[in-house]
Formats: C-alpha cells, sequence, structure tokens
C-alpha cells in the first residue's frame, strides 16, 4: 500500500511531485523506469520495445510453474523413497522376530524327535505313541523345521559336528561322514543343530 503523492507547482511554473511525511516508495518503481520512458517519449511501441519491458518484467518474476512443480515432484519422490525404505526397515525385523521365536520354540523339540528316532529304530513306535510322534513331525515340518545328515555325506564343518574320526577308506575322496549318530535340523537355512558324525578320510596316497 502507497501513500498519496500531492502535486504543487515547482519552480519555472512545472509540476512537482513530493510524497507526504512518512510515505513509502514502490519498491519496484526503479524497476519498471523502462516502461514510463516509452510512455513518455510518445507514439507506437515498436516491437522491441514490448520485448524490452517483457525481459524487464519477466526479470521480477518468481519461480514459474514449472519450476515449482519440478520441485514438489522432487519432494515427493524423495519422500516416497524414505517411506519404501522404512518399510523395507520394518518388514526385516518383523521376518528377524518370527524366526527368532520359532528358533526358540523349535529348538528343544529337537531333542524330543531324537527320542522318536530311537524309538523308531527299536519297533517300539506303535499305536497311540506312533500317531502322536507323527502328528509332532508333521508339525514341526509345517514350521520350517527340516532334517538334515546322512551316512556317505562329504564332512562339512558349518553343519556336521565330527564326534570323532575313524581313521582311513578307500572308499571316500573327501572327509566323509561314516556313521551319524544324531541327526542335524535346521530353519530355513539356519541350523538349529549340527549333525552329529563319525568321520573317516580318504587314504593317502
Amino acid at each position: 500500500m502507497f501513500t498519496k503523492v500531492t502535486c504543487g507547482w515547482g519552480p519555472g511554473g512545472g509540476a512537482s511531485a513530493s510524497p507526504g511525511a512518512g510515505a513509502q516508495v514502490d519498491p519496484h518503481a526503479e524497476d519498471i523506469s523502462g516502461i514510463d520512458n516509452l510512455l513518455e517519449e510518445g507514439g507506437p511501441l515498436e516491437p522491441q520495445d514490448v520485448a524490452e519491458v517483457e525481459g524487464e518484467l519477466d526479470g521480477q518474476a518468481g519461480p514459474s510453474v514449472e519450476d515449482r512443480l519440478v520441485e514438489r515432484t522432487a519432494d515427493l519422490q524423495r519422500l516416497q523413497a524414505e517411506f519404501l525404505n522404512y518399510k523395507r526397515r520394518v518388514d526385516r525385523d518383523r521376518a528377524l522376530i518370527a524366526d527368532n521365536a520359532t528358533y526358540k520354540v523349535l529348538q528343544p523339540i529337537v531333542e524330543v524327535l531324537d527320542t522318536i528316532d530311537r524309538a523308531r529304530e527299536h519297533g517300539e513306535l506303535e499305536g497311540g505313541f506312533k500317531a502322536v510322534a507323527e502328528q509332532l513331525e508333521r508339525i514341526v515340518a509345517g514350521l520350517g523345521l527340516s532334517r538334515f545328515g546322512e551316512p556317505g555325506d562329504a564332512f562339512d564343518p558349518t553343519v556336521h559336528e565330527a564326534l570323532s574320526h575313524l581313521g582311513e577308506d578307500a572308499g571316500v575322496e573327501v572327509p566323509t561322514a561314516k556313521v551319524v549318530a544324531k541327526a542335524g535340523y535346521k530353519i530355513n537355512d539356519r541350523v538349529v543343530r549340527a549333525a552329529q558324525v563319525l568321520v573317516v578320510d580318504p587314504v593317502d596316497d
């Protein structure tokens, strides 16, 4: 808002304008001085004059709609990327918590499965005990628990625990699990218990 300007007759009979007390000067007055000069000269505006005026006005304009749209789009893309990263971390943490809970529940059941195996080997898995044992095995398998370790498997220290070495065996080319004392169990790729085995080595040439 600008203060009213009073006019009077200055020296030489010309009109003069002076701002009143506390008057505010238009901050863009100098920016459009080129327009005032063109109007004072009179006559039609030439194309180059119009271009000059538009250039002065464009110089005072703020960011264009396109620039603001690009800026807002970049902001939205950044927020979307941050949300996706957050969601991935949450999903990963939830999966890890679920795996740890399953591991803690199934780890002690492995000993029960050992007892079932021994009973099966001695022909004592019969009647109602057999039905319960088979149901338990189905349940733990559904939770992702799987058994591994068979005689003849190549010895792997990441999944096998060597209880003893039985010497050399000409029938093997690499250290091999000759006897499986206790089967190993794992949940997906996580070992719950390593298979306990007796190992034989290949014959040295």
